[in-house]
């Protein structure tokens, strides 16, 4: 209901303020005129303005958009090699640091053969020969051999005994028990607040 009240009185406003359209009730603007002026004249010789050429308006033609049909590419799968085969070695032997170990590895008629070795930290050296297949599945042989290196150790100088004193045991400091202090019961909530 308040809306239609409102719309009405906007109506009602609209028309009184139009113009001469209630005999001469309403509001029109006065009319103003901007004052006249000239420009003084000044005696200059004269220039002939320099002639332009008019704007030439330039028309683009859209893009034209051609359909190019894209090169069709047959997807061959790779040959499958039914026996496939490789064969890879690698060694390491550095005399600075005492590492020496080897592998070697190869798969022929779908079984493969390999060993790796290495020196082991006593000088032992440890060497691992495998195979394995689909039907036996992996097999390992392990071989320990070589003699024990061990390191000499060079003679260490051995200092003359140094007597022992004995003293008596520090006293132990004994702290004093902490008073505890606590709050009255009205004071439950912080006490700066």
């Amino acid at each position: 209901m308040l809306a239609k009240i409102f719309l009405l009185c906007c109506a009602c406003a609209s028309v009184a303020a139009r113009p001469g359209l209630l005999g001469g009730i309403g509001y029109a603007a006065p009319a103003y005129a901007a004052p006249a002026y000239a420009a003084p004249a000044y005696a200059t010789h004269a220039v002939a303005a320099p002639a332009y050429a008019p704007a030439i308006a330039h028309a683009y033609a859209a893009p034209v958009v051609k359909a190019v049909a894209a090169p069709v590419s047959v997807v061959r799968a790779e040959p499958v090699d039914p026996n496939p085969a490789y064969s890879f070695s690698y060694g390491v032997a550095d005399p600075a640091t005492g590492d020496h170990k080897d592998a070697a590895e190869t798969l022929q008629n779908g079984v493969v053969h390999g060993s790796y070795s290495l020196v082991e930290p006593d000088g032992h050296v440890r060497k691992v020969t495998y195979t394995a297949d689909k039907i036996n599945g992996f097999n390992a042989v392990v071989e320990r051999t070589g003699a024990a290196a061990h390191a000499v150790a060079a003679p260490v100088a051995v200092a003359a005994p140094v007597a022992k004193v004995f003293a008596a045991p520090a006293p132990v400091a004994v702290a004093a028990p902490v008073a505890r202090y606590t709050l009255p019961a009205a004071h439950v909530a912080h006490p700066w607040g």
